[in-house]
């Protein structure tokens, strides 16, 4: 130990101290807090020495006279709220809950001032005991002698709710004062406004709209009713927000859109004169709206409409495909259906928000009655033809792309997409070899999509047919090149080489030309022979077209287009004043319905006969006679006279389509089949069906039966065989 350091010799082993207490003490601190608390509740605070109080309520506690504190605690504010009670038991009519908002907001303050008088007894002696807490305590007694005294709380129910009820008839009244009342309930506990409140809050406003609803329905058409639904909705909604709980919301909205909506659904949107179905009819966008916007809220309530809706799209759809006068036009039939697929289209963009699930049900109606009409994918195809052909001149590049994705929209809908191929290249063929295609961009635009949305094998052919419009471009100045000077002073000629795989297949017409083309053509094939070796040309005369100048009686000289038959026609008159059917048909060789169509066009139409016919009739028999029209005049130099030709196809021509097709489908069967059975092995004959048809459904329907004799056919060549045990069962054998 260092000398700096002193050793300590004493330290404390242990306290003990008393301290004395008056036996009144408790009794006199007690008093003045009682008198504190009376004078706070009669407001008459301003003289009290808080500081003063909170030593004697925190003394008392720590004199062990925390009970004793809080029973007169207690004891004291039950008899201040039994006063209020009494006061507010007194006020009549409106001043009721005026008096008893005035009293709720006294004691909130006296209560306030009364906690922090008493804090150190909340902080120590509540905890320690168990006991309610000095605020929640005046809460609960305020509960119990005011608002569930048995003079007020039916009072308080009864008034409230009579309040709400003026409200709803269109009466204005006090929200503040409302709102305060509500308030009070809430700050209560949940209990007491569910209890209290909200609950017979609920079922009054049930029986309110239930009545309410039967008197609407009755007296307003479908419209009318869901305005007056909406605005109750909306007044509910505005009331929980100005002085309702927030959670009563949900709560509320449920009863009004059970009562005025769910209860109705039906009723409503079969409503005669006014409900959904004349709605649609009557393009209703805002009333469309209002009930999505409604029945949305309510269980089942979008599938109603859905599906009143899908009924009559397909309804309307199968009389519009299925009505004979529509199906004349095949143009107009598309227009119509175009049309009401943007009338739908506008109505789920401006009343249904794009609702995915009613797009889904407008394209599976869509799709539904236009295969009803097995020429759908025929005058899809005409459509298009009408309008790549004349139809998109002068129109905006945006514009036509708009054109050719509604009819790509068609074209998803069809079941038999190869038949519309079919057509199609029939159709792009003509526009190509008679140079009638009013945009190269947007007939490859179409292509393009068709690719997308098909695949590679579905457009090649329609891609070579270009390919090849290419090349004869090049074989003609190639042609002209090496025989340009000797073909100087005569006809000109104009050739289109086809692929024979990438064209439709055409029969070969006979037709005997005249000498001075016959000689110009055997001079175009020596040549192209001559730069090709293997291969063979076929001249389809049906399909060309030839520009003639003429002279008429009058000296009048015009420029004729006119089609290669109509060319070998006219060209006969050169050498006859008049000749007759028979005699024309033995000279030219052209098939006799070709040529009934040809003199029909040239003899027949206003304004394009520059031949005569007697006697004169709108059609053509074989006894007829025919010369030279001498009177023939025309405003234009430049005349085309089309060949009179059907627009659609004639019940003959229609069924050796549709049996090219059958055909066709058949390789395409049969690869599916063993693309499947090379992958699986062995497979029942059910879901041999059913993988076919899910494989084929992006080109057309497979027919079953079809299936069935393919499966056969493989059978027959050894690429399968049944199961000797289950007949039903195919094994894959190359």
């Amino acid at each position: 130990m260092s000398s700096g350091q002193k050793k300590r010799n004493f330290q404390i082993e242990a306290f003990k101290h008393k301290v004395v207490v008056d036996p009144k003490y408790a009794e006199k601190t007690w008093k003045v807090l009682e008198h504190a608390i009376h004078e706070i509740y009669n407001h008459n605070a301003s003289g009290l020495s808080f500081e003063e109080l909170y030593r004697n309520a925190y003394n008392m506690v720590l004199h062990k006279y925390g009970e004793k504190l809080y029973s007169g605690l207690v004891s004291t504010m039950t008899f201040h709220l039994q006063t209020m009670s009494k006061s507010i038991e007194a006020a009549h009519g409106g001043s009721f809950l005026e008096e008893l908002n005035s009293k709720w907001s006294d004691h909130n303050k006296a209560l306030q001032m009364i906690r922090d008088i008493l804090m150190y007894m909340d902080r120590t002696f509540i905890p320690s005991t168990r006991k309610t807490p000095v605020h929640e305590l005046g809460l609960n007694l305020w509960r119990d002698n005011v608002v569930h005294s048995d003079k007020i709380q039916t009072r308080l129910l009864n008034t409230i709710l009579e309040l709400i009820l003026r409200e709803r008839t269109g009466e204005v009244i006090n929200r503040g004062l409302m709102r305060n009342i509500i308030k009070m309930l809430m700050d209560l506990g949940a209990s007491v406004y569910q209890e209290d409140f909200e609950k017979p809050f609920l079922d009054v406003s049930a029986d309110f709209y239930r009545v309410e609803s039967q008197e609407f329905i009755e007296c307003s058409d479908c419209g009318d009713y869901l305005k007056k639904a909406e605005r109750r909705l909306n007044e509910e909604i505005e009331r929980v927000s100005h002085y309702l709980d927030v959670k009563s919301e949900a709560k509320i909205t449920n009863v009004v859109e059970k009562e005025m909506i769910a209860n109705h659904m039906l009723g409503l949107v079969h409503m005669e004169n006014s409900g959904l179905v004349k709605m649609l009819l009557d393009d209703k966008f805002e009333d469309l709206g209002r009930m999505y916007n409604l029945f949305r809220r309510v269980p089942n309530g979008l599938s109603t409409i859905r599906d009143v809706m899908t009924s009559h799209i397909r309804d309307t759809g199968k009389q519009l495909v299925t009505d004979p006068e529509k199906s004349k036009n095949p143009v107009e039939f598309v227009e119509c259906l175009l049309e009401k697929r943007d009338k739908y289209d506008k109505i789920i963009s401006l009343a249904f928000g794009n609702d995915k699930t009613f797009q889904n049900a407008l394209n599976s109606s869509f799709e539904y009655f236009i295969n009803l009409n097995p020429r759908s994918p025929e005058y899809i195809s005409l459509f298009v033809d009408d309008k790549l052909r004349k139809g998109l001149k002068g129109v905006k590049e945006e514009d036509i792309e708009l054109i050719l994705d509604k009819v790509m929209m068609l074209f998803r809908y069809l079941q038999e997409k190869d038949v519309f191929e079919k057509y199609y290249k029939q159709h792009l063929a003509k526009r190509l070899l008679s140079g009638k295609t009013v945009s190269d961009d947007a007939e490859r635009s179409l292509i393009v999509k068709l690719k997308t949305e098909c695949g590679y094998q579905f457009t090649s052919k329609l891609e070579g047919m270009f390919t090849d419009m290419k090349t004869s471009q090049d074989t003609m100045q190639g042609f002209y090149a090496t025989y340009g000077a000797e073909l100087a002073n005569g006809p000109t000629l104009v050739v289109q080489v086809l692929t024979t795989g990438s064209w439709p297949t055409q029969s070969s017409v006979t037709c005997n030309l005249p000498s001075e083309m016959l000689a110009l053509c055997e001079k175009f094939r020596s040549y192209y022979l001559g730069t090709h070796t293997g291969r063979r040309l076929s001249w389809q005369t049906n399909m060309g077209t030839a520009d003639l100048r003429a002279t008429f009686g009058n000296g009048q000289k015009y420029e004729l287009n006119v089609s290669t038959y109509q060319m070998c026609v006219l060209m006969l008159f050169n050498g006859a004043d008049s000749l007759s059917y028979r005699e024309i048909e033995q000279a030219t060789e052209i098939p006799s319905s070709d040529l009934k169509r040809c003199l029909q066009s040239l003899a027949c139409v206003k304004g394009k006969n520059v031949l005569r016919k007697e006697p004169m009739s709108k059609d053509i028999v074989e006894d007829d006679g025919f010369s030279v029209n001498d009177k023939f005049t025309s405003k234009l130099r430049k005349v085309k006279i089309g060949t009179v030709v059907a627009q659609k196809e004639s019940e003959p021509e229609k069924q050796e389509t549709r049996q090219r097709v059958e055909e066709d489908r058949k390789p395409q069967i049969e690869a599916a089949i063993v693309r499947i059975m090379k992958s699986r092995r062995v497979l029942d004959h059910n879901n041999i069906i059913a993988e076919v048809t899910k494989q084929l459904q992006s080109r057309f329907l497979a027919n079953p039966g079809e299936i069935k004799k393919r499966i056969e056919s493989l059978i027959e060549r050894d690429f399968l065989e049944r199961d000797n045990a289950d007949r039903r069962l195919y094994r894959y054998l190359a």
